[in-house]
Order: C-alpha cells, then structure tokens, then sequence
C-alpha cells in the first residue's frame, strides 16, 4: 500500500539546501512539500536540490507543486533541482515534457551535518518557525542585493512592480515604465550603482541609487551641480542618490520602503539620501513623506525641463558628523 505519509529532511549548508524526501507524493503529502520548499525560498536559499532516492512514486498534482516551486525560484534568482528520481517518477517528467525543467546533475556529497544544520518535517510534526534560518525579516520577507547582471535579469519583474505600486493613483503620470527601465540601465552603469529587492516567493519591493561625493562628482556635470546644491542645504558633501524606491501596494507592507531605503544607504556607505521628483507629482511627494523624507523645495539650476523637487532622508541612528 502506498505511503501516506512523507518525511521530509532539510539540509542547509548557506545558501544551498539538501531536501530529502522520504514516501510517497500524493494527495495526503503534498501540502507538506508545497510548504517545505516555500520555506526554503523564504529562508534566502538559492539552490534547492530535492533528493528523490527513497521517493517510491509522484502523482501529477505532486509535480505541480514541484513545477510551481521551481517557477517561483526562478523569479528570484534561485532553482530547484530533482535528483536520483524513480522509474515512475522519471515516465512522469517525460510524459509531461518536464524533465528538462527540473533534472539536473547528481547531488554531489554533502558531508555529515551538525545538529543545528538539520530540520525535518513530517506530516506528524510541522516545522517549527522558531527554527527557520536565514535573513528573514517581519511578514517572511526578506531584503537582498543584486548583482548588475541579476538586476538585468530582473529588470522586467521590476517594471512590472514599479508600474503596479502606482496604477491607479494621481501619480502614475509621472512614473512610465519605459522611462523606469531607461532609468534603471542608465543608473547601472554608474560607479557604486547598488540595488536592493524586498522579497517572499514574489518580488513586494526594490530600491537603488548611486553615491555622489568628493569621491564620485566630477564625472557628470548634473552630479557636481547637484552636489553644490545639496551641499547648500544640507552641508552634507557626500550622499546617495536613490533614484527609486518601490513598495508592493499592500497595507502589510508599508514599512518595505523604509526598510530599503535605509539599508541602501547603508550599503552606499551613505548618511544622507537624496531623491528628485517632478514638482508636480504630489502623490510621489506624499509617499516619500511618509517614508520618513523632508521636501526641501524645489531646486532651479540643475539640468532638465522643471527644477525637481529635492527630498533628503538622513540615515536612522545617531547623527554623525558632516563631512
């Protein structure tokens, strides 16, 4: 008789997990697995290699939750590997042209875990939350920074999130896609570009930007004006310019942007952030607000068609000297 239960064996070594999966996969065992591989995107790991050595067969609503946790890795840069499949299971991949998609090399050998590495899960025992590992923040969401060439790669899922964090309001005139995207590569290009993405299973925020400073102004003329101006106001001579900051439209997470933002100009070594926003964007100016920045007016003398709005948002925590 088959299975109906089915144990399931987390492995963690950083960022990279080994799940073991021990029965069968049917109807009674696939909420299990639905939940154990979710955990392990929201854990932070990137490679979920799934052992299948002492799984005796998988029904097609099990491979759906396979596919389905494969597809979500991908959205946030991570995969899901099947290895050492059954018989049946491996006519399944095959009848249903899936194979490509979830096989993979062999697992290679992971050395004896210590005994805080090892989690198990069975239908008998739900994993314990208390035991969930990796930089999970409130509401399992975590933040990450990219690389230049993972933000490439995620460049539309980030429009598509820009565009959404704004349908529908007043200021969604001042926010077209393709002017996000142009922005977003001309901004890639530049010294210390940083890009932080806020994330479940799904992308729910991002933001970047790049220092200016003694270190950096010179190369662009906007970036000398823009110094001397903000210099004026602020005294500050260095700062990060974060040219977006975006948050899933949920009430849940409204504090995401704050979140981003402050880690950002932590990562660009930064203790103040400017942004630009056009002087008629109310609705943009009253988000930043409520992220905690101060509208300096607006500023005449930089390049552009309109003299931006400048808002500056000084990093949380004690006030260190100006420099």
């Amino acid at each position: 008789m088959a299975l109906s239960q089915l144990d399931i064996h987390r492995w963690n070594r950083g960022e990279r997990t080994l799940v073991t999966l021990a029965g069968d996969i049917g109807p009674a065992t696939t909420p299990l697995l639905r939940t154990a591989l979710e955990q392990c995107l929201l854990d932070g790991v990137t490679v979920i290699d799934v052992d299948l050595t002492t799984v005796g067969s998988c029904d097609a609503r099990g491979l759906d939750v396979l596919l389905s946790a494969s597809r979500r890795a991908g959205r946030v840069h991570a995969c899901l590997q099947l290895h050492h499949p059954c018989a049946q299971i491996t006519r399944l991949l095959a009848a249903t042209g899936s194979a490509s998609l979830l096989l993979e090399a062999p697992v290679s050998h992971v050395p004896p875990a210590a005994p805080g590495d090892l989690m198990s899960t069975a239908t008998r025992a739900p994993e314990d939350p208390a035991r969930r590992s990796g930089p999970v923040l409130k509401d399992g969401i975590r933040l990450r920074r990219l690389t230049r060439r993972q933000a490439e790669g995620m460049r539309e899922d980030i429009a598509d999130l820009a565009a959404a964090s704004v349908a529908g309001t007043p200021g969604e005139a001042y926010h077209d896609r393709g002017d996000f995207l142009r922005r977003l590569a001309v901004n890639a290009h530049r010294p210390g570009f940083a890009l932080l993405v806020a994330e479940t299973t799904v992308l729910v925020g991002c933001a970047f930007g790049f220092p200016v400073g003694p270190d950096h102004s010179g190369r662009r003329a906007f970036d000398g004006t823009l110094q001397e101006s903000v210099q004026r106001l602020t005294s500050y001579a260095r700062f990060a310019v974060l040219t977006q900051v975006v948050a899933h439209p949920h009430a849940q997470h409204r504090d995401i942007a704050r979140r981003l933002q402050q880690r950002l100009l932590t990562d660009l070594h930064s203790f103040l952030g400017v942004a630009l926003l056009h002087p008629s964007d109310r609705a943009g100016q009253a988000a930043f607000s409520s992220w905690g920045w101060q509208n300096m007016g607006e500023v005449v003398g930089l390049p552009g068609p309109v003299a931006p709005c400048v808002l500056i948002l000084p990093v949380e925590g004690p006030s260190p000297a100006r420099r």
